[in-house]
């Protein structure tokens, strides 16, 4: 199950370790590079590399070493006990020349442990079985396409059929036992097999990874009872982040799907706009100020240039070209199709431009003010907002039906506006002020009207629907309407009657919503996240707990989110880890400890 899966992570490379030690998604050297290992998505040709005890009699249990994302699993069988450490080396300062290695060590403990190794890589989502070399001294490759592995250990590696590695070994207290997994594209493999991979070496790595992760999560600033997870978040949050380029992916995995064998699966290793404006805003209030900086400039540096054809998610080094392709491969449980790629992309959502004069603004208040060139770039952005926001867009939620006028994306229109207009003052820049004016009302007007059912007392999810969207709950966070306005407190007791069962929050009711998919989806946590938010502003501090502390129960034993869970199996659903279910956690831990200590939240 997703549940049982942890993430390990240098900021250029992401994979998902099992709770059985089996290493079951990895991508090298990027998140959204092909997989080298990938049975998540298909048990047959996915390749894995696992190690785990030989007596099936025995008990796991895992963390991460504190504060970092270096992987624990404690095996204890009737003989001894073992424990397993995995992690990406981390290089201190290599944004651009990462180690690009995958560490193994298994340390015994007590007694003695029996274990065995299998390491089956599979490149290209499974389609290429790599060639495998032996170079002597433990120490082989795998070449394959444009791909190629380097993997040594202290114990000799047996050939199984040629192409794969196993062996069973020993450990006893004291003794360790190492993997090393290093991508080399094949032509820097013709030039030489690194000399990297002396015992001492490996260890010298594994604590300086530790200690870079120790470092790097001291800076974040919080007290009280949810410091704990909100520091895992953030940590999270770091892994899913491109050192050299600042993106922080949407999640680490492609294709896991929101219901069990259906076919909403999408790739969600890019980074999206939206998510810019959510991680600037956490990520700062906690202290993490360079990754909220290094975020903003990513989004702002994809997206300048291009205001009126701005695209809702990049690539990790800016890309935009993101064809979906669909793989021939079973799927999460039999889940398809597995998607690469993301065809949203393409879609006009208009929210994007609220996301990015709002970011301006934020970071504004902390000091930072557009240049002239960004303030042109800025002024674009507002101009396509007053010109386009009358205009049906696919939403929040990337509907893949037909367009329509979804209140969030006009919200969002109306953001741009009143955040362009807020920073023309602040900033003394010129700007068509009266038209700028002129368009906020009118959209202030629309929203109100349309977009607002007065016998419901609601805000509703389109002009001329009766649906309801969990997308709402943002409202008041933008400012467009207070929290603790009559038809916000409407919306709010709407949503939880309409949206919420056992605690969570659909984001809207897949039966009654266009999206052009079929069946049902899980609960959505950021939605829940959001819900907790509102609840704490609005003064209803017990409910704001109960709420918060039933999304946070979703979460599995390492303290990592999905996106959506599903209330009936109590099992994960969708990519994972999820950005914005971390992101959302990190906002509504801190509007309740706020709450609870009667501070005011920073001002928008």
């Amino acid at each position: 199950m997703i549940d049982d899966y942890a993430l390990i992570s240098d900021c250029h490379s992401m994979a998902l370790v099992s709770r059985a030690g089996s290493i079951d998604w990895c991508c090298m050297p990027r998140v959204d590079s092909p997989s080298c290992f990938g049975r998540l998505l298909d048990w047959k040709l996915g390749g894995f590399c696992s190690i785990e005890p030989v007596d099936p009699r025995h008990d796991a249990f895992r963390s991460y070493v504190e504060n970092t994302l270096v992987l624990s699993t404690t095996f204890s069988s009737p003989g001894g006990e073992a424990k397993l450490l995995d992690c990406f080396t981390v290089h201190p300062g290599g944004g651009t020349q990462p180690y690009a290695q995958l560490l193994r060590v298994v340390e015994g403990v007590r007694g003695r442990v029996d274990l065995q190794l299998r390491l089956l890589a599979r490149f290209d989502y499974g389609e290429i079985r790599p060639w495998l070399r032996y170079h002597g001294e433990r120490l082989y490759s795998l070449i394959g396409g444009q791909n190629g592995l380097v993997i040594c250990s202290d114990i000799e590696l047996k050939r199984v059929e040629g192409l794969d590695l196993e062996q069973s070994f020993t450990v006893r207290a004291q003794e360790r036992v190492h993997l090393s997994i290093q991508f080399l594209a094949p032509n820097q493999l013709e030039l030489g097999l690194p000399d990297v991979f002396e015992a001492g070496e490996l260890d010298r790595r594994l604590d300086e990874t530790t200690r870079w992760w120790q470092e790097w999560s001291s800076q974040i600033r919080l007290d009280g009872a949810y410091a704990p997870g909100v520091t895992r978040s953030a940590i999270v949050l770091k892994g899913l982040a491109n050192a050299p380029s600042g993106a922080m992916v949407a999640a680490a995995t492609t294709s896991l799907p929101e219901s069990l064998g259906g076919n909403r699966n999408w790739d969600y290793r890019f980074s999206w706009i939206r998510d810019s404006s959510f991680s600037v805003r956490a990520l700062a209030d906690i202290g993490c100020d360079r990754e909220a900086d290094g975020f903003r400039r990513f989004i702002q540096r994809s997206a300048a240039g291009a205001a009126g054809d701005l695209q809702v998610m990049y690539g990790v080094a800016g890309e935009r070209r993101l064809t979906e392709i669909l793989l021939p491969l079973e799927g999460y449980r039999g889940a398809r199709p597995v998607r690469i790629g993301n065809a949203a992309s393409a879609q006009l959502q208009l929210d994007a431009y609220g996301e990015l004069v709002e970011l301006s603004w934020r970071w504004h208040l902390r000091g930072h003010s557009p240049d002239d060139d960004y303030w042109r770039f800025l002024v674009d952005l507002v101009e396509v907002a007053a010109h386009r926001w009358a205009e049906p867009d696919r939403g929040i939620w990337e509907m893949r039906g037909k367009p329509r006028h979804f209140v969030h994306s006009k919200v969002m229109c109306w953001v741009a506006l009143d955040r362009g207009l807020k920073l023309a003052e602040a900033c003394m820049r010129q700007a068509p002020v009266r038209r700028w004016q002129l368009a906020r009302a009118r959209i202030r007007r629309a929203v109100e009207t349309r977009g607002y059912d007065r016998r419901r007392q609601t805000f509703v999810q389109a002009f001329g629907s009766k649906a309801l969207d969990a997308s709402l709950l943002l409202l008041p966070a933008v400012g467009f309407v207070d929290y603790n306005d009559k038809r916000m407190l409407g919306t709010v007791a709407a949503v939880r009657d309409e949206l919420e069962g056992e605690g969570l929050v659909l984001r809207y009711r897949s039966d009654q919503a266009v999206d052009g998919l079929q069946g049902k989806e899980g609960s959505f946590l950021a939605c829940t996240f959001w819900l907790a938010e509102c609840l704490a502003h609005q003064g209803d501090i017990e409910q704001a707990r109960e709420v918060f502390d039933r999304v946070l129960a979703t979460s599995n034993d390492l303290g990592l989110f999905a996106e959506e869970y599903d209330t009936r199996s109590r099992h994960m659903l969708g990519n994972f880890p999820q950005a914005l279910t971390h992101l959302s956690h990190i906002s509504a831990a801190l509007a309740l400890s706020r709450a609870r200590s009667g501070t005011e939240a920073p001002p928008q």
